[in-house]
């Protein structure tokens, strides 16, 4: 089996039930020897195609660039129509996207309105640290290699909201974690405000994150809050019933 093939192999390890395996597990579903899918592994990560974590290995949104065949698969396939049916319902534009390192790469999208959020669609990308989308998925991870991400990050003030230091991001992330959800409030662009929850799998994993986007003149804060929420979070239960 040449090098190539190879690589294959070990991508093709990973799948439904086996998001993270060790070496002797890619090994063995590989039907390769340990050195070979080490090998094959360190390069992924190198690439920046997976990550490791002590011993456990998982690929990364980044397979993004291998193929355009990523955004018809399962996840954005499974999300589109609640995605689209969210934003029926809210009268609002609504989005579903990955984390790949500092930015997020947006998988899914439902427009409503073209005043905010013109010109994104799927594969578009935006960091991480000031997006609704973004304080999500870092809240998802364990706090330092969240902070890892910001501290990497080119932090800079999109609009006079923006928060760019790193400690009160990283209290931002925390409150998500805490309460479920984020609010941005014109940290992206001005006046436009978001709301994001996790879209987790039927085990409980965080696989993405949705959105609403609403332009501040049609609305506050708690406008958003307490007319979006209730149904991001019905949307949230039924794909947890539906992802695998």
């Amino acid at each position: 089996m040449g090098g190539f093939a190879k690589g294959l192999a070990v991508i093709e390890a990973f799948g439904k039930g086996r998001d993270r395996l060790t070496i002797a597990e890619v090994a063995r579903l590989s039907d390769l020897d340990r050195a070979s899918a080490r090998r094959c592994l360190l390069t992924l990560v190198e690439q920046g195609y997976a990550t490791a974590d002590d011993r456990y290995f998982e690929l990364t949104p980044q397979i993004l660039k291998l193929g355009r065949s990523y955004l018809s698969a399962s996840l954005p396939r499974l999300i589109r129509p609640a995605l689209t049916q969210l934003a029926e319902r809210v009268g609002e534009s609504c989005s579903a996207a990955v984390l790949d390192h500092s930015e997020v790469v947006y998988i899914a999208r439902a427009a409503q309105h073209d005043v905010v959020g013109a010109g994104l669609h799927p594969g578009s990308r935006l960091p991480a640290y000031c997006t609704s989308l973004g304080r999500v998925l870092l809240a998802a991870m364990p706090e330092p290699a969240a902070r890892k991400i910001v501290e990497d990050s080119k932090r800079v003030a999109l609009t006079d909201h923006t928060l760019t230091a790193v400690d009160d991001i990283m209290a931002a992330v925390a409150l998500v974690r805490t309460q479920g959800y984020s609010i941005i409030d014109q940290e992206v662009a001005p006046n436009s405000r978001s709301l994001a929850v996790p879209i987790k799998n039927y085990t409980g994993k965080t696989v993405a994150a949705m959105t609403v986007a609403m332009h501040a003149s049609r609305g506050s804060i708690d406008t958003l809050v307490s007319d979006a929420l209730p149904v991001l979070l019905e949307t949230q239960g039924f794909l947890a019933d539906t992802l695998p």
